[in-house]
């Protein structure tokens, strides 16, 4: 089956029985590997919360994921790696305060739109906290939509 790369945008702002948020990242690194081969992980970046401010900074990263699971596949994994590190996001603050987030940013230049995934991530583009880990490890990956690149899109931030 052909693998394909999928960019996963992760955050935390909560500690867990993992540990604190950045923990948190490494165990769901650790499981991403269940999924597919993790082909590069960037550094982990401290950001203010957006939307929703009244909760502690978040640590963000992104992951490089070859897998040859399909997206819609792949995005129903991830929540379910994010329920089984202790995330319920029934009734749960929009963009509150979370032991773990795993969000599909990008799917080789696939584009979906269905009730259950959008593809690419449908506010990537407007969010510095995903580029800026995303620009670390994967520069030159293409918007299909926009047709920039990662780092042309974070530059259009500045």
């Amino acid at each position: 089956m052909n693998q394909k790369t999928a960019a996963i945008a992760l955050g935390s702002n909560l500690t867990s029985p993992f540990g604190n948020p950045a923990a948190n990242l490494r165990e769901a690194t650790r499981r991403l590997a269940s999924l597919g081969e993790v082909k590069a992980v960037s550094s982990f970046y401290e950001t203010d919360p957006v939307g929703y401010l009244d909760q502690p900074c978040f640590i963000n990263a992104a992951a490089l994921l070859e897998t040859t699971l399909e997206p819609v596949q792949l995005i129903r994994e991830l929540l379910a790696v994010e329920r089984a590190m202790g995330r319920d996001r029934t009734g749960a603050v929009a963009k509150g305060p979370r032991v773990i987030d795993l969000d599909l940013l990008l799917y080789g230049v696939r584009v979906i739109s269905t009730p259950e995934l959008t593809l690419p991530h449908p506010a990537m583009h407007e969010r510095r906290f995903v580029l800026e880990p995303l620009a670390e490890i994967a520069p030159t990956m293409m918007h299909p939509v926009l047709r920039f690149t990662v780092q042309e899109l974070l530059q259009r931030l500045k």
